[in-house]
């Protein structure tokens, strides 16, 4: 169990409304890429992700035009491979630490695809997607571990079903199909900040 001091930032600071499934300061950008999780099943992991668009770049509108289905194939050629995929994740930790999320918690987002994690298939079922802005070896950055820690943190308070001993990578749940979020991210780190 994760316990931590009363002064440091925690789930009090990043508040999840269960009845909607929002973070309450987290910035909304609805995403049409969801659906309905399947009854009876409970939300019980959690994926990290590393994403960048285009690829290697950071910042600009595009992770967002992505996952609202406008982004525009003209705008760099590998935007042309992608425009037709419908994707989302809950939510996505941009390199300053800025939070956006697209989905609410209670609704799957399209974010795993093709996976499997302890011999259960189709993980998008059951688990909550955050994608971190990055690539698989550029580190990421400090203001991101802190946001995601705080992330983490406030969920874990709100979903009894979610557990600090249930968190994977992308890399882990579709191994040799996804390789984020990479050798770059800390996962040491990320662990001792989960547990502040």
């Amino acid at each position: 169990m994760i316990r931590r001091k009363r002064s440091e930032p925690g789930a009090a600071d990043l508040p999840v409304d269960v009845t909607t499934g929002w973070l309450r300061t987290a910035r909304r950008v609805v995403s049409p890429n969801c659906d309905a999780r399947p009854a009876g099943v409970a939300t019980d992991l959690i994926v990290i992700h590393g994403i960048s668009l285009p690829p290697g770049k950071f910042g600009g509108p595009w992770i967002e035009r992505l996952f609202t289905n406008r982004l525009p194939p003209d705008r760099h050629p590998f935007f042309r491979r992608i425009e037709t995929l419908k994707v989302s994740s809950h939510l996505v930790i941009r390199r300053g630490g800025t939070i956006l999320q697209f989905v609410p918690f209670s609704r799957r987002a399209w974010h795993a695809g093709r996976s499997s994690y302890r011999g259960r298939k189709h993980c998008n079922d059951f688990s909550i997607g955050i994608e971190l802005e990055g690539t698989d070896r550029r580190a990421y950055t400090d203001a991101q571990y802190r946001a995601l820690a705080r992330a983490v943190r406030a969920l874990l308070g709100a979903y009894p079903t979610l557990s600090a001993e249930r968190i994977a990578g992308h890399c882990d749940v579709a191994p040799g199909r996804k390789s984020d979020p990479g050798p770059a991210f800390d996962w040491k780190r990320f662990k001792s900040a989960l547990a502040r």
